[in-house]
């Protein structure tokens, strides 16, 4: 029986049709379209609180936030209230010669939580788009002040989000090689998180540090800045770092005048247990990026957070062309601003950043039993980010769990063969559970 056939006979008529429908109109993100029908799409009708429902009335829990931006469940009925509130008063206007409210107090509340040193807030639409921000934003700051800096050193393993900008500073072959040749030159230092045999996270880091020493010893003075993502390189498989490392990238930076670009795309707004990575290695950067879960997965927005100096790099009279011109037509929507604020406040209000704590030490607690399963190469975790390593077993075998667990009401995706987990930041100890057994199982199941 043809696939296509096969997944419409087990999906009711209504769905069936919407699946035929996506498949002759839409293009979707990462994903092979020619296997996308016979994955058996899942077309999703609702959602509240810590699941979601498809168009068949299967209920499904949300072990990955949905694509890690969710962190008060869905359908929330304060940050609903926000945006229509917002939305009865301002739905847009340009930030471009205009303010208001909402975006300058979602400035003052990311300032406030922000580690001391960050001072000024540019707002973005996405993480890749904050990270091309921050990329321009360094370049010419150096530039202005009298420094030829062209280059940014940066990781392998490394994903800084899609546009060109952001996929020249990323070091993943399978997302970046096909456009290499069209791409910044950069200096790509190795993975701090990819162990040698026998290697300790530790050692790791030390090692990876006297590389990139030695690389700003040799050309420090064309190295504009240094783009990492702190303590967890997340779509590189979750693989994590230590602390240390965090602390020699910006001693480093400082001794060679190097601008330190940190990363929170992913990491930050509570996912490691603490409200930015970087709080772990109690360091300052020179710029840092937020996006997904700055919304709390309502709308997109992500922003720019940078020091003082970087700021007063681009004073000056209009003549002088010190500008920064970048920017986009939402900039700062007062949507997505309102939609932020409401979030912020309750992670204040709920102790949202000590339950992801909570939430990872449960995980780290229940998933133990995997450590000695001969076919689980390795789990790697900070907070709630999660991946479990699995030898392949046959074709897609990352994939192949990802679909038992989803066949026990949870929904998860794997990144090759690894298993990731990174669940809202307000679940219960039951949904951490539930997440956990299915995983367990499904894992246990598909290796056996």
């Amino acid at each position: 029986m043809d696939a296509t056939i096969l997944v419409m006979s087990m999906a009711s008529e209504a769905t069936a049709n919407l699946i035929r429908r996506d498949a002759t109109a839409v293009w979707h993100p990462f994903t092979q379209q020619s296997l996308w029908v016979a994955d058996e799409p899942i077309v999703v009708d609702r959602a509240d609180g810590m699941y979601f429902w498809d168009t068949d009335g299967n209920r499904y829990l949300d072990g990955v936030s949905s694509l890690w931006v969710n962190v008060h469940g869905h359908n929330h009925p304060t940050i609903n209230q926000a945006i229509i509130d917002q939305l009865g008063r301002l739905d847009h206007t340009t930030f471009l010669g205009l303010t208001h409210e909402p975006g300058i107090e979602l400035a003052e509340k990311l300032l406030a939580t922000a580690p001391k040193g960050l001072t000024r807030v540019f707002y973005a639409g996405d993480g890749a788009s904050a990270v091309e921000a921050a990329i321009k934003m360094a370049y010419q700051a150096q530039a202005q002040s009298g420094q030829n800096r062209p280059y940014f050193a940066h990781f392998a393993e490394g994903y800084h989000g899609d546009t060109l900008g952001a996929v020249s500073v990323g070091g993943i072959d399978l997302f970046h090689e096909t456009y290499r040749p069209i791409l910044l030159e950069t200096r790509m230092v190795s993975s701090p998180g990819v162990l040698e045999p026998g290697q300790r996270r530790l050692n790791r880091a030390a090692a990876v540090l006297t590389e990139l020493g030695e690389l700003l010893e040799q050309q420090g003075q064309q190295i504009c800045a240094i783009v990492l993502e702190p303590l967890v390189q997340a779509a590189g498989g979750m693989l994590t770092h230590d602390v240390s490392f965090v602390k020699g990238v910006r001693a480093l930076c400082d001794e060679y005048g190097v601008l330190m670009i940190c990363d929170e795309v992913a990491t930050g707004v509570g996912r490691t247990g603490r409200m930015w990575a970087v709080d772990h290695a109690e360091v300052t950067p020179d710029l840092m990026t937020c996006g997904k879960g700055l919304t709390a997965g309502y709308l997109p927005m992500s922003a720019v957070m940078t020091t003082e100096p970087v700021y007063e790099a681009f004073l000056g009279a209009g003549s002088t062309g010190r500008t920064f011109f970048h920017g986009h037509s939402y900039t700062a929507n007062p949507l997505c601003a309102a939609a932020a604020i409401a979030n912020l406040d309750l992670m204040e209000t709920d102790q949202t950043v000590a339950n992801a704590a909570a939430i990872g030490e449960q995980l780290s607690k229940e998933l133990a039993p995997l450590v000695t399963h001969d076919r689980v190469k390795e789990i790697r975790q900070i907070g709630t980010m999660t991946g479990i390593e699995v030898e392949s077993v046959g074709d897609r075998t990352g994939f192949a769990i990802c679909q038992a667990a989803r066949a026990k009401g949870v929904w998860i995706r794997p990144l090759a063969d690894v298993v990731i987990l990174m669940p809202p930041l307000a679940m219960t100890p039951t949904d951490v559970s539930t997440l956990t057994s299915a995983v367990i199982e499904s894992i246990e199941e598909v290796l056996a």
